[in-house]
């Protein structure tokens, strides 16, 4: 963490949704208008924290994560090259032909959002992306109980 101060965060900035770069990253969303795109962002948002105090210091990674998610979403929800969502959530397991079946399943989640996110190439990417993000960091209280301070941290 050397680019965040003692709370986590450089408390500079938030990263601003351009466009023309998430396109260039993801040229076969390219059928999505830029003001879907904008809508996407900002839901990506709420998945990925974008304010000075996030947790992700660096803005070129939250950049990167933050176009994933919006990568993750545009593929769920938006229209993609003339295709409308299916509605479907999970990833296919089986099919069949006569009579027309289909099985969802989230076998390899753990979690509602881990399922959530390995819908796409894009969200599990994110995911993967994320796991330092979601382990548990402990930070020793540096004061006993009476307020005094311990050890030479």
């Amino acid at each position: 963490m050397s680019d965040c101060n003692q709370y986590g965060a450089t408390g500079t900035g938030v990263v601003t949704f351009v466009y023309t770069d998430w396109i260039a990253q993801y040229p076969q969303l390219a059928s999505i208008s830029s003001g879907a795109a904008q809508g996407f962002f900002n839901q990506a948002c709420l998945f990925c924290d974008n304010t000075p105090l996030s947790i992700i210091c660096n803005l070129t990674e939250r950049t990167t994560l933050l176009y994933m998610v919006t990568a993750h979403l545009a593929q769920l929800f938006g229209i993609v090259n003339g295709q409308v969502p299916s509605g479907l959530a999970g990833r296919i397991s089986n099919a069949g032909e006569g009579s027309v079946s289909i099985g969802l399943d989230y076998a390899a989640a753990t979690t509602n959002l881990q399922a959530f996110f390995n819908q796409t190439s894009y969200g599990a990417a994110y995911w993967a992306a994320t796991t330092k993000y979601r382990t548990m960091m402990y930070v020793p209280n540096r004061f006993n109980r009476f307020g005094y301070r311990r050890g030479p941290f």
